[in-house]
């Protein structure tokens, strides 16, 4: 590649009009380029951008790229002269091993398929009752409030064992840390409020063990404050990442009325559309990852200690991958998508949040067979490109009644 290298010297924020769904054009024209770009971080420090499917796999899969927080630079804020911590105790997906496996190999076992899949009669009766509220309360509706984000924080608080009568504020600050739209001092006042509730959490566990995770888990040597971390990561990737894939995934449907009617049509095809809408949508853009060495990655040598971010969004787009990436095909095999990342940090949950949109899409699309956008496409509001979590900020919707 040499001098024709392909350089973005900043992370796109931009999607284009019209196309709330694909990712900033300028990520996608990078990934024409090739798969790996060189890239420019905010404060000058150079670094790498992989688009392509096969080198992002490689990347998630090689552990001579770090997790570690403390590696990391940011690709919207410039860190030049900040201290940056390792990740706190039980927070391992900023951890590598043997610290990551510490901690998650005790969880392991809580999120089977099989597991998994013993929820989805909960599940069925969590969707059930929203949209039992939703028709009863008529048309219009906020699809966020009322169905995409209470299903999946319900499970996660049943999960985690969280009170009925703390959920709502649960729920409400663990959105806030992650909207991209607080600031930074209401992200820090949500993220101490999270920990200080988890912390009380883990004594109530201790002092009162019930049926959930947290509880399963003051058997073993970790300490509250290990608990607490792994509460804290359970939260984050099993609350805000599905609750914007029902969202969102469900105005791509609206938008592919074709795609919509063959869901309804054709109950076999949950789970392929699940997969799908994961790849076409990566509402997870990207992640980050630190070479511990110098590594040889498509062509070029990745010095050690540069930082390299890896696009899920294009990596799920790479056409030598997946036949017209563009295109939503609900009966497209889309498996080995990037959606949950890979390697030793793919997705814990993976399994629950595949029964929760298993469950969830065909019983909304069912329930409501004539449910529509109540606002012109274009008037819907996206979170900003810098939120950890892509997605929608509300989706009005309506139907006949």
């Amino acid at each position: 590649m040499g001098e024709s290298l392909h350089t973005v010297t900043t992370m796109p924020t931009a999607r284009r009009p019209g196309c709330p769904f694909d990712p900033p054009a300028e990520l996608i024209d990078a990934r024409r380029h090739g798969p790996i770009s060189r890239y420019t971080f905010p404060g000058g420090k150079p670094g790498w951008l992989i688009t392509g499917y096969d080198l992002a796999r490689s990347v998630l899969a090689d552990s001579r790229f770090s997790s570690r927080r403390e590696l990391m630079l940011h690709p919207y804020i410039d860190t030049t002269g900040m201290e940056v911590h390792p990740a706190p105790p039980g927070e391992f997906v900023l951890m590598d091993e043997p610290q990551h496996g510490r901690y998650r190999k005790p969880l392991a076992g809580k999120f089977t398929a099989r597991r998994m899949r013993l929820l989805t009669e909960r599940v069925e009766q969590i969707t059930a009752d929203h949209l039992d509220a939703m028709e009863k309360a008529g048309p219009p509706a906020d699809l966020v409030t009322a169905f995409a984000a209470p299903i999946p924080a319900i499970m996660i608080c049943e999960l985690l064992g969280v009170p009925y009568q703390d959920r709502g504020s649960f729920q409400k600050q663990a959105t806030s840390f992650h909207s991209g739209e607080t600031s930074d001092e209401d992200q820090i006042a949500a993220y101490t409020a999270i920990q200080d509730y988890l912390a009380e959490l883990v004594a109530a566990k201790r002092a009162n063990p019930t049926d959930d995770v947290l509880s399963d888990l003051t058997d073993s040597d970790l300490t509250d404050e290990e608990l607490r971390g792994i509460g804290l990561v359970l939260l984050v990737a099993g609350l805000d990442t599905t609750a914007n894939m029902l969202a969102l995934g469900t105005f791509a449907l609206l938008r592919n009325p074709a795609q919509l009617a063959a869901l309804r049509a054709d109950p076999e095809l949950a789970d392929q559309a699940v997969d799908e809408l994961l790849r076409y949508l990566s509402v997870a853009k990207t992640f980050m990852r630190t070479a511990l060495e110098d590594v040889e990655l498509g062509g070029q040598t990745i010095e050690a200690g540069t930082a390299v971010i890896v696009s899920y969004s294009t990596a799920n787009r790479d056409p030598e991958r997946f036949a017209d990436p563009h295109v939503l095909d609900l009966r497209r095999k889309a498996d080995g998508h990037l959606a949950f990342g890979h390697g030793i940090h793919h997705c814990l949950g993976h399994q629950l949040a595949r029964v929760e949109m298993r469950v969830a899409f065909p019983a909304l699309v069912n329930r409501f067979p004539t449910l529509r956008l109540a606002v012109p496409a274009e008037e819907v509001g996206l979170r900003p490109e810098t939120a950890d979590i892509y997605g929608v900020k509300s989706l009005p919707v309506t139907w006949d009644v």
